[in-house]
């Protein structure tokens, strides 16, 4: 599994660090993204949607997580 926490991110937007670990996993692979930013974590899972990939939300205090396999 890889997991990537975008928390505390001010330089950018925790987008482009999620999307670069999504295109650089190999197929199959569970990727785990954590995030602190609820607007960045709605257009991920909208997103992800668009694309047909199921993922599981785990939401704990301010964080929220998105677990899916890349297809």
């Amino acid at each position: 599994m890889i997991s990537l926490d975008t928390c505390k991110q001010i330089t950018y937007s925790p987008l482009i660090p999620a999307m670069r670990t999504i295109c650089e996993a190999p197929l199959g692979e569970t990727i785990e993204i954590i995030m602190d930013n609820k607007e960045a974590f709605n257009d991920l899972k909208e997103y992800l949607s668009e694309q047909s990939v199921g993922f599981r939300e785990v939401y704990m205090k301010d964080r929220m997580i998105l677990q899916f396999k890349k297809k």
